[in-house]
């Protein structure tokens, strides 16, 4: 019989699992507690939490999820990264941290129910932030319009320059 701490537990995990978008799994072995510290505090800045989590609860609410897809990557020390908003984001911050300590290694992610591999969460992090993207496909929506109406006053602007060249022509003459 499980005791009512790790029933808990696995209900809190549960729901976690249930509200995300994504999850990224790392094993964090070697890390100082500053270091994960580190690591929390730049994941919070953008809405995502870092877990340390006991493999076998994380199985039974991964489970309770219909998410038992990526047990096999709750093997050893294991910590995920929890994302509800922008997936972009924490992959950025979790590929830096990597590359800043050797110790920590990203071991695989999810994403809308899609296993990715440690190369696909690097690929991920390379892309560019969903507000740059909104801003690129507003620019390539807003281009067609300015150019009409570049065209438009383009005419106008002929005709100014035509009144004025006659102007000038009946001042000088």
């Amino acid at each position: 019989m499980p005791n009512k701490k790790n029933q808990t537990d696995v209900k809190v995990l549960a729901d976690k699992f249930k509200a995300m978008k994504g999850m990224i799994m790392t094993e964090y072995h070697g890390l100082s507690v500053s270091e994960i510290s580190e690591l929390r505090s730049e994941l919070r800045k953008c809405g995502c939490e870092y877990l340390v989590v006991k493999n076998t609860l994380s199985k039974i609410a991964l489970k309770e999820v219909g998410l038992e897809t990526v047990n096999q990557y709750f093997d050893g020390p294991t910590a995920v990264v929890v994302e509800s908003t922008d997936p972009v984001e924490p992959a950025k911050i979790v590929s830096e941290f990597a590359k800043k300590y050797g110790k920590f290694v990203v071991k695989a992610g999810l994403l809308d129910g899609k296993i990715l591999g440690a190369a696909e969460i690097k690929s991920l992090a390379s892309l560019p932030s969903k507000e740059v993207l909104i801003a690129k496909m507003l620019g390539s929506m807003m281009s067609p319009i300015s150019g009409f109406v570049n065209v438009l006053q383009g005419t106008t602007r002929n005709l100014v320059y035509v009144l004025n060249a006659i102007k000038e022509k009946q001042v000088n003459a």
